[in-house]
């Protein structure tokens, strides 16, 4: 009967063992399984944070670069009022107190003016990304394709129309097909913003962070999860710096954009003026005004719109991005040249209002 009793309770013993050995294994299972479901939530989290605050920084971007565009298409409105100036002073000429700009010659702007024109025109059904992208490589680099040639031999600034457009898709791509370039579907991709658009801006490391799948298991998980973090808030990091100094180029562009518009409509009166004042036998023999003939003041103003001019297209010109060598990295923002422009910009327009 002892015995029995013996027996029995060790059994007793024994299935409270087992019990508490499957309570102890559940909880350490439902451990793991909460900690894949927090991993996995925060990269979720993480991965959100990003996708906002690429889509923030694309869309300031987004903003540079047409604001570009625009500014490089307004010179075709300059070229149109020079054109009409006999003896006017060239770019080359122009300077302000020893502060020097690049020489640009009015063919190159007015070409210039025309390319972006024609960018404008294929920016509505774009991608995010992509005038991001001009702006990040020059918007005036991007225009300037405009200077190129069809795969017909004609120039593209001299098209019109869909066949200006095809022909500067084709530019974009490296060339007409036939000629062992892209050819316009190449691009059409590079408008649609696989190679202008977030790849220039950022670079490969973008695409491998978002959409990830954790593993299962949750020391793993959560180890992969941590390395994703650190990867991302070194991408939001970037994102921050590119969107900040985005919007100081911008504002700095829209100062200049702003005196360059005041003077380049006070230049279009003083034109009208000197035209209005010639005789009949005069308007025959040119349609142009003399620039000789212009007082000290409209000198002035003629050769600060020529400034001004020179100093858009140069700021046009300046790369925000450059792309890293390694795929794995970031892109490299040109944070000083960006704000050694801004600082010559400034110096400018202080010299012209003082």
């Amino acid at each position: 009967m002892v015995l029995q009793f013996i027996v029995g309770a060790i059994a007793v013993i024994a299935g409270a063992g087992g019990i508490g050995a499957g309570i102890h294994g559940g909880m350490k299972m439902k451990e793991a399984s909460d900690t894949v479901k927090a991993a996995q939530k925060r990269n979720d989290d993480n991965v959100l944070r990003l996708e906002n605050s690429n889509k923030e920084t694309m869309s300031v971007m987004d903003s540079l670069g047409e604001q570009e565009m625009k500014i490089i298409n307004s010179f075709q409105r300059f070229s149109e009022i020079y054109e009409k100036i006999h003896n006017a002073p060239t770019f080359k000429e122009i300077n302000k107190d020893g502060i020097q700009l690049s020489t640009f010659t009015p063919k190159e702007v007015k070409n210039a003016a025309v390319g972006a024109g024609i960018l404008l025109g294929g920016l509505g059904g774009a991608a995010m990304g992509t005038a991001g992208g001009f702006a990040a490589a020059g918007g005036t680099t991007a225009a300037v394709m405009a200077l190129g040639t069809a795969s017909t031999g004609t120039a593209i600034s001299a098209l019109s129309g869909a066949a200006a457009t095809n022909a500067t898709l084709a530019a974009l791509g490296g060339g007409s097909l036939a000629a062992g370039g892209g050819g316009v579907a190449l691009g059409s991709a590079i408008l649609g913003g696989t190679t202008l658009g977030v790849g220039l801006l950022i670079g490969g490391i973008i695409f491998n962070v978002t959409g990830s799948k954790l593993s299962d298991k949750a020391d793993k998980s959560w180890a992969q999860m941590k390395e994703n973090e650190e990867k991302i808030n070194s991408i939001c990091d970037y994102l921050m710096r590119l969107k900040k100094i985005a919007t100081s180029y911008s504002e700095a562009l829209e100062r200049v954009n702003i005196v360059y518009e005041r003077y380049l409509n006070s230049l279009e009166s003083i034109v009208n003026k000197h035209l209005k004042k010639k005789n009949f036998i005069q308007k025959l023999l040119s349609k142009k005004c003399n620039y000789k003939n212009f007082i000290p003041e409209e000198k002035t103003a003629t050769e600060n719109t020529i400034l001004l001019v020179g100093l858009l297209y140069e700021m046009c010109k300046v790369k925000l991005v450059e792309k890293s060598e390694n795929d794995e990295q970031t892109n490299i923002i040109k944070e000083i040249e960006v704000n050694e422009q801004i600082k010559k910009s400034n110096a400018i327009i202080d010299k012209i209002a003082a």
